[in-house]
C-alpha cells in the first residue's frame, strides 16, 4: 500500500477534472434546481418526508376591515355610572328604574362581571348569560336591539 505524503486534492489542484468529469459540480442541475424546486416533480419524496404542508392552503383570517372588536362592559362599571348617565340625558328614569342605551354610550356588549345594587333596564345587541340573570333578579330588565 502506497502512503501517501500529501493530500490527494493538492496533487489535481488547477487540473479541469480534479473531482471526475469536467462538467460535474457546475450548476444547479447537479441538485435538481435551486431551492425548492421541484418539490411537485423530481423532489416529491423530501416534500412528502420533511415538508408535508408546504402545498395546500389551510385556514382563514378575515381581513382587518371586517374583524370589529365588540366594545364590552361589565354591570358593575354600568352600576356606578348610572346616575351620572342620568344627569348627562344619555339615560332615562323609568318607574325607578334606570334605562340605559348602550349604544348611545359606546358599547355593544354587557358582561356579567360585579354586583348590580340598582334596577336597570339596558338595551343593547349582545348580553351574556350571567349579565341578563344578574339583572333581572335586581329587578331590572334586559331589551336586545
Amino acid at each position: 500500500m502506497v502512503v501517501r505524503r500529501r493530500k490527494k486534492h493538492r496533487k489535481f489542484r488547477g487540473r479541469r477534472t480534479y473531482k471526475g468529469a469536467k462538467k460535474r459540480r457546475r450548476g444547479a442541475g447537479r441538485r435538481g434546481g435551486r431551492g425548492l424546486a421541484g418539490l411537485h416533480k423530481h423532489k416529491w419524496t423530501y416534500t412528502v418526508k420533511y415538508t408535508p404542508e408546504h402545498f395546500g392552503k389551510r385556514g382563514f383570517v378575515p381581513p382587518k376591515v371586517v374583524m370589529k372588536p365588540i366594545k364590552a362592559i361589565n354591570l358593575e362599571e354600568l352600576d356606578k355610572i348610572a346616575e351620572k348617565l342620568v344627569e348627562q340625558k344619555l339615560a332615562e328614569k323609568v318607574d325607578n328604574k334606570i334605562k340605559i342605551n348602550l349604544q348611545k354610550i359606546g358599547y355593544e356588549r354587557v358582561l356579567g362581571g360585579g354586583k348590580v345594587t340598582k334596577p336597570l333596564i339596558i338595551e343593547t345587541k349582545y348580553f351574556s348569560r350571567k349579565a341578563k340573570e344578574k339583572l333581572e333578579a335586581s329587578g331590572g330588565g334586559v331589551v336586545v336591539i
